[in-house]
């Protein structure tokens, strides 16, 4: 992925080039993050002086989906705390033994239980816990959403060559040139109506690279009410972490 660097900070972004197009446009969005459409025929000088003018206002952009809706404090992992997965919330039972050495979690009869040794002191549980719930939704999340891929691949008529959760920064999906789409651990928090979003988001991309009006067109044509849920993503997203 394509990026610049504006003072300290780093912002990357997606490059799509569109015949017949006579300037450049960026977008800035919360799941789709950055898009920069341009000229085939641009520099790489006069595309990065356009991004560097542009700057302030792709930051202020950015940040401003930090008010959409209220960051959540960092969880502590303590017994009670809820946690949501495909958008509901289950209770954290943490059972301190001094018998264990190697801290787990489980997911039983509705809630996650998590045993951990009795030593471990407030910033370790938290760090191994951290890990464990991201490891958990990782895992349950790839076959939960292969599911999801297995039911609309067939009604866009395309497949991916690769399909992986992972660590995105700024983006709920991605889809290669290759084919290949990747997806933030964290949209497993989410209703699965909003899953299914994103899900239906990557695929079309495999038909059109780009999010022109015939792209959206495809997205319309399998999930007529869209919109309500990219909307959804775009207020509670900053809710979906640990």
């Amino acid at each position: 992925m394509p990026s610049f660097q504006y003072g300290k900070t780093v912002i990357d972004y997606t490059l799509e080039y569109q015949e017949n197009k006579k300037d450049i446009t960026i977008s800035v969005e919360w799941m789709e993050g950055v898009t920069v459409i341009a000229p085939p025929d641009i520099s790489d000088e006069e595309l990065e002086g356009v991004l560097y003018k542009k700057a302030p206002w792709i930051l202020e952009k950015w940040y401003s989906f930090e008010e959409i809706a209220q960051i959540p404090s960092p969880k502590e992992f303590v017994s009670g705390e809820k946690f949501p997965y495909l958008g509901r919330h289950y209770r954290l039972k943490v059972n301190k033994s001094t018998d264990i050495q190697t801290p787990s979690l489980s997911f039983q009869h509705g809630r996650f239980i998590a045993d951990i040794p009795s030593g471990f002191t407030d910033l370790e549980r938290r760090e191994h816990l951290f890990q464990l719930f991201k490891h958990w939704y990782m895992r349950n999340g790839q076959f939960r959403i292969k599911e999801r891929l297995k039911i609309y691949s067939p009604r866009l008529g395309v497949a991916p060559t690769k399909f992986e959760l992972k660590e995105q920064k700024m983006r709920w999906g991605s889809c290669t040139k290759e084919g290949a789409i990747y997806m933030n651990w964290r949209i497993v928090m989410a209703p699965m109506s909003v899953i299914d979003y994103v899900v239906v988001h990557e695929l079309a991309h495999l038909i059109h690279p780009n999010h022109s009006a015939d792209y959206w067109q495809v997205v319309r044509s399998i999930m007529p009410d869209y919109e309500q849920r990219k909307e959804w993503l775009r207020i509670n997203g900053p809710t979906l972490q640990l």
